[in-house]
């Protein structure tokens, strides 16, 4: 058996009311020690210093114009370009007042000028705090004040929410900088609030009439402030380091190059998570350090086929409901194919499959299968995609089979938190064993279990099982201004995930397995893992979403359950039904059948009786962002959830 992961301090029984903790793991690549990081990158500065200087005139920054109605090709900045866009920010910022520690909000989309702006915050050693895109006024009040906020960039539709009576902290800002220009409603809105505004254009003028040198920060200044959302209470702010950024983007050079297929400047990236959250900002800084492209999605998430299709991107990153989306998407056009043919691509799959499993590349496993049934998978995704990454929760393990048999890429699962700076695990590509894992440790990370005693979880046991626990270079300083959060998370040098709880098989791969918040009793005093259940009932095909709930007072479970509008349609025609989804909703033949299916997904994946949904609200509206019944990375608030559906 290869193994991944080693073994580096042995496990130790629990005493004294102390729980007990499993071996500590390293990726095998450290085996004997962290290996040293590259000496000329220390900073997020210098890992884009340097590409730009070594790739001027690649293309790095795409993003489409909207003109004659609809939305154009790709248009592109170069790294010099950018550079050059970079220096005037920045030396319009210092000219503003702005100083090395000050503190600049983000608040918007991904786009160019995002970039541009975390950039100018690196040259300075500005301290840069994204603002979620899908946050309310709420959170962002909360945010400018408690950061200390002074410098605003900001989308040119969040501007009203920004100057919103409810962010009364909007008045301590110095300026604000739209992202392209501000209407005079909102100009004056601004200016009566004793704010300055500024378009972009406006920004760089000042800063071609104010030259600034450049003020780079140390590895151990800190680089960013990126505040989690969580699923309840105020954000957290966490605090991440140059030398965080910058190891992180050593690790992934040194991951990488044991690898066939290297990445090239010729990569392209397509961004739609948001840029505030960890996972798509830790993948956009090492592409910028590889010299390679990345094109911004035009802004809606359910055209994003569209601009797949356009781009023609080498490297996909989503969450799980992504990839269920395609998965489902490809599922319904292979039930629409005749018998026969659906026959065919069947025989395929598992032909494919088992050669898999038996340790052959996917590229190599049948070429046959590619060119007959999986290429167009592949084409549906633009055509040119290599690699695909899935993070921000487990993937199931039906939908990565599926993937990474049919989508003629690379599939693999990676996990971290903003504390640990995006990467804490990853897994290997075209490795079958890493099949429903999320690898072994990432490079600069070390990883042990906790027991979790009230749940059974034992990190001595066989399987060993327990609470993720992580420390290494990677890791984040602490929660901005919250000493006492910061005490509960970092422990005898660990940072205790607070939830996550792993398994390390024998291949020295962990697997995520629970977790440990979203854990409830029923009143027979089974615990039930309510993460767990949406994940496996989500993979349904009449559901677009789903949140499961139950209560310690009560012996069984129900759910809220957002219809999938096409499947729905589909049903509705065939059963003699009209009107609109809300009307559908109401109808009690159609509860019965989504019960039925989820019965039937249920006794598929064998879930215990007790896991069974029992009863179900049908919902024509996603849990989206509007009713804050969600995260902006899609996590569940299970407190809003239940007020809104009580």
């Amino acid at each position: 058996m290869i193994m991944f992961s080693v073994a580096v301090e042995e496990g130790r029984e629990g005493e004294n009311g102390k729980p007990s903790v499993g071996p500590v793991y390293r990726h095998i690549l450290a085996k004997n020690g962290f290996p040293e990081p590259d000496p000329d990158l220390t900073t997020a500065w210098d890992s884009f210093r340097v590409s730009v200087e070594k790739y001027p005139s690649n293309r790095m920054l795409g993003w489409r114009e909207f003109k004659d109605g609809k939305f154009g090709p790709y248009l592109w900045k170069t790294y010099k370009e950018v550079y050059e866009e970079v220096l005037l920010v920045g030396s319009a910022l210092r000219a503003s007042g702005a100083e090395p520690g000050s503190r600049v909000g983000i608040y918007g989309s991904n786009c160019p000028q995002w970039i541009v702006a975390m950039e100018a915050c690196n040259g300075h050693s500005l301290i840069c705090v994204p603002l979620y895109d899908t946050l309310g006024p709420g959170a962002v009040n909360f945010i400018i004040d408690h950061a200390e906020i002074d410098f605003v960039f900001v989308q040119d539709k969040k501007v009203k929410e920004l100057l919103n009576t409810e962010c009364m902290h909007a008045k301590r800002l110095k300026l604000i900088v739209c992202f392209n220009s501000l209407t005079e409603e909102d100009r004056d809105k601004t200016v009566s609030l004793d704010v300055k505004p500024y378009s972009w254009n406006e920004f760089l003028d000042m800063g071609k009439e104010n030259p600034s040198e450049l003020s780079p920060a140390q590895p151990f200044n800190i680089g960013t402030i990126m505040y989690t959302s969580g699923t309840s209470g105020d954000p957290k702010g966490v605090i991440l380091t140059h030398e965080n950024i910058a190891t992180n983007i050593s690790g992934m050079d040194l991951f990488m190059e044991h690898f066939e297929d290297k990445m090239t400047v010729d990569d392209v990236y397509i961004s739609f998570l948001p840029l505030a959250h960890i996972f798509d900002r830790a993948i956009e800084e090492y592409f910028f350090h590889k010299g390679a492209s990345i094109g911004y999605y035009h802004g809606d998430i359910n055209a994003l086929r569209d601009d797949l299709m356009e781009l023609k991107p080498t490297f996909l990153a989503g969450v799980p409901r992504v990839f269920e989306r395609i998965h489902e998407g490809v599922i319904k056009a292979i039930e629409e194919l005749n018998p026969r043919r659906r026959k065919i691509f069947n025989i395929l799959y598992q032909y494919k499959l088992a050669w898999m499993n038996l340790g052959y590349k996917h590229k190599n496993a049948s070429w046959l299968a590619d060119l007959l049934a999986f290429r167009k998978v592949n084409s549906r995704l633009g055509g040119r995609l290599r690699l695909i990454v899935s993070g921000g929760a487990p993937l199931s393990s039906e939908v990565e089979e599926f993937l990474r048999v049919t989508s003629c890429a690379f599939v693999l699962q990676g996990y971290g938190l903003t504390e640990t700076c995006g990467l804490a695990a990853v897994g290997f590509p075209d490795e079958m064993s890493m099949h429903g894992t999320v690898g072994p440790p990432f490079v600069y990370s070390e990883l042990r279990l906790e027991e979790v005693p009230e749940m059974g979880y034992d990190p001595l046991g066989n399987p060993p099982r327990g609470e993720i626990c992580l420390r290494g270079k990677s890791t984040f300083a602490g929660y901005y201004k919250n000493p006492e959060l910061t005490r509960e998370a970092l422990r005898d040098g660990w940072f205790h995930t607070g939830g996550d709880i792993g398994e390390i098989l024998p291949n020295g791969a962990v697997k995520i397995i629970d977790r440990k918040k979203h854990l409830i009793k029923l009143s027979q005093g089974e615990y039930v893992a309510l993460e767990y259940l949406e994940k496996v009932y989500g993979i349904t095909p009449i559901v677009e979403d789903i949140w499961v709930h139950g209560d310690s007072l009560k012996s069984m479970l129900v759910a809220v359950v957002v219809l999938h509008k096409d499947n729905t349609r589909s049903w509705a025609n065939q059963n003699g039904h009209k009107g609109s989804l809300s009307e559908l909703c109401s109808l009690n033949q159609l509860q019965d059948y989504v019960l039925h299916e989820l019965k039937s997904t249920a006794q598929r994946n064998k879930l215990r009786g007790f896991e069974y949904i029992k009863g179900v609200i049908l919902e024509p509206q996603p849990f989206d962002g509007e009713r804050d019944l969600v995260t902006p990375t899609l996590k569940k608030r299970r407190e809003k959830l239940l007020k809104c559906y009580k």
